[in-house]
């Protein structure tokens, strides 16, 4: 797996199996911050679910924006091995996150953290099945999986309505994609959804809000 320094100087990686990084070369720490977790509207104790916790940087962006609970979904053991392998870089913006940083990288070895404010579960496994074991209701969802094109599976309506099924009523989803499709399968498993906003590129990211 290859390291790849983004333009907003954090760093990911490009996986090959699916011919992909993990987040927007544009600038990854800024992706999370910007699209995924500002439209959140997140709040002290909320529950969070991180659909494909990567390198956790969706995580990051929320401990150091609140004091939540996380449960996350990955289903890579690799990529999990790989946030040992993170700093964030002294002439980033977003260098003074590496002490929250530190509590990630301990969530991803242990597969949970806890401390007096925050607390993240890590649930390795396909998405798709540990879903369906969720008892809890969540307020905020980050959906970022590959594109629809290299993981089609995580896209469609059945997932979605399985997503769905954890979250309170007028919680929020926010995810980087606005394929059409996308859009139609939230839709049918019953989300309200408006464009989120643009970063590092012309098209909108999505907003969708449980009804």
């Amino acid at each position: 797996m290859k390291q790849v320094l983004t333009k907003d100087n954090s760093l990911t990686f490009h996986n090959e199996e699916y011919d992909e990084t993990y987040h927007s070369t544009s600038g990854a720490l800024e992706e999370s911050f910007e699209k995924f977790v500002k439209p959140s509207k997140l709040k002290d104790g909320m529950k969070v679910l991180d659909v494909c916790f990567g390198l956790g940087y969706n995580s990051l962006a929320t401990i150091s924006s609140a004091n939540v609970s996380i449960t996350a979904l990955e289903n890579d053991k690799t990529i999990l091995e790989k946030i040992k392998q993170i700093t964030i870089p002294q002439d980033s913006k977003y260098n003074h996150l590496e002490r929250n940083y530190e509590k990630i990288k301990k969530a991803a070895e242990k597969r949970e953290y806890s401390d007096e404010k925050i607390k993240i579960k890590i649930i390795v496994d396909d998405a798709r099945k540990s879903i369906k074991n969720i008892k809890e209701k969540f307020d905020v969802c980050f959906l970022d999986p590959f594109s629809t094109k290299k993981c089609p599976e995580l896209w469609t309506e059945e997932f979605f309505k399985n997503i769905r099924k954890v979250m309170k009523k007028d919680a929020v989803l926010t995810t980087y994609s606005c394929a059409t499709q996308v859009r139609k399968n939230l839709e049918k498993a019953n989300f309200k959804v408006e464009d989120g906003p643009c970063i590092g590129r012309r098209s909108p990211s999505t907003i969708a809000y449980a009804i």
